[in-house]
Formats: C-alpha cells, structure tokens, sequence
C-alpha cells in the first residue's frame, strides 16, 4: 500500500497586513495528522520548517488556547480545534443540505459518496457518505486529498481557464502515491483536457491501490462548477469502465439535485474560491 503523501501546494505572496505569528500558528496546527498526532517540539520544527524557538512559542500558545496539550514533552491536539471545523460546517450547512442526496445514492450503490471543492492543489470534502465501511482509503467530512489523482479533482482542474490550469500543472507538486498514478504533467493536462469535454472523471487506483472512483461537476445557476461530487467503490468490486456506465447518469441526476439545494446558499461558490 502506497504511503500517504504530503503535498506541497503553492502559496500567495503575503499581504502587507498579514500576521505572521498567526500564519505560524495555524502551520503548526496543520502538521498534526494521522501520521504525526504526537509530535515533539523538534518534530513540529522540522515538519513546520520553522526555527525551535519559535515553533515553542506556537506551542505554548496554542497550549495556552486550549488547542494542544503537552504530555511528557510530547505534543497533541485537544478536542477543541474541532470548534474550528464546527464553525464552518454549521455557518456553511453544506452536509446538512446535501447528506441525505449523498446518503440516498451511497445506499443504492452500496459505496460511498462525497462531494468535494478545490482548494489549492487539494480536494476538501464537504459532505460524505459511506456504505462500506472497510474501504481501502477513509475519508470524512474535512479530509483532504491530493486532486490530480482523484476523480473530483481532475473534474475541479477541468473547470479552470486553461490559463490558471496550465500554470498549476507548471507548479504544483505531483507525486506518485501508486504505481498508476499519473505523474506526466503532459498527460494530466490530456487527462484534464478530457474531463472538460466529457463533464466527467475516472480513476482507479490512482490514489490508492483500491480504489475506484467517478467524479462529475456540480455548477451554480450560472453554470460555473462550484464543486464536484463522486461515487467511489473498490476496484475488487467493479471496473473503472463499468463504473462509468453504470452510474454516471445517475450521478449527473444527483449532481443537479445537489446543485439546486445548493441556490440557496451561495457562499459555497466563494468557498471555492480560496
């Protein structure tokens, strides 16, 4: 099984009125994962890149807030960064007004189901649903991905001028987290190429081995694709082809349900936008 990979997503020049020290802060929060959920203030150092004394520093505010605990000079998350993610879900009611759509389809299927945005080089599911509960790749509400082996992603970058396209393939970093991934910067611009002509995306064991998915777009009344949504399965069970056949239909229907709930909230078209 292919390892988890980190991605390295580019990032804007700083604004003027950007605070460096609550950049820092967040950086250090973001390199706690399922890999790392124990980290000493070396290992937060290296990860962050940041100097010791100020990855202490971050540390102890964090500490401070509430954020993190130090249990034998060994560093975790508390519970309450969870406030974090809940301010954002129950502002933004997105599983809320799409879950029951995803769940209703992930038990036709018996598989999964997600809708999902793009944010830098990364997917971010929004809403998930899940029948099989011993999938090779877990995911949930908050998970991120890297987007060009993943079905919704390649149908994200689709959607890009082929301006901001090209000049995220020129730049991101792309790493092969099987032996299928594909890597070709030339290749996923065909592959992405496709996706725009044919409104859809499929993958199968790109991602992990396993894994078989088919990502359609979600677009607002203007017809801009302001997410995608995906129905993903094990490759054991079903064909990247068959998966094609037989559900993107029916994903295209849900795609539009999801879409019409989603009129009326608009700010996730500015969640996307990040």
């Amino acid at each position: 099984m292919a390892k988890k990979a980190v991605m390295e997503t580019s990032q804007p020049e700083p604004r003027r009125e950007s605070m460096g020290g609550l950049e820092r802060g967040l950086r250090v929060l973001l390199a706690f994962d399922g890999d790392a959920p124990f980290m000493s203030l070396t290992d937060v150092a290296q990860k962050t890149g940041l100097a010791p004394a100020v990855a202490r520093r971050c540390l102890l505010t964090l500490q401070d807030l509430g954020f993190v605990h130090n249990d034998d000079r060994l560093f975790h998350l508390t519970p309450r960064v969870l406030e974090l993610g809940a301010a954002f879900l129950s502002s933004a009611s997105v599983e809320t007004l799409v879950g029951d759509a995803l769940q209703a389809f992930a038990e036709e299927t018996n598989d999964s189901s997600s809708l999902t945005v793009l944010h830098g080089d990364d997917i971010v599911y929004l809403a998930h649903a899940s029948v099989r509960k011993l999938m090779r790749l877990e995911a949930h509400v908050g998970s991120r991905f890297p987007a060009h082996p993943t079905s919704t992603g390649r149908v994200l970058f689709a959607a890009l001028s082929n301006d901001d396209l090209d000049s995220r393939l020129a730049n991101m970093s792309i790493q092969a987290l099987t032996e299928k991934t594909v890597t070709d910067r030339k290749e996923l611009r065909a592959i992405m190429e496709r996706a725009r002509i044919d409104q859809y995306a499929a993958v199968e064991d790109e991602l992990a081995y396993g894994v078989v998915a088919l990502g359609v777009p979600v677009r607002n009344r203007d017809g801009k694709v302001i997410a995608a949504i995906n129905s993903s399965a094990h490759s054991s069970q079903i064909s990247k082809d068959r998966l094609v056949a037989e559900r993107l239909d029916d994903l295209r229907k849900i795609a539009d349900e999801i879409a019409e709930r989603l009129t009326a909230f608009p700010a996730l078209e500015k969640m996307t936008e990040i």
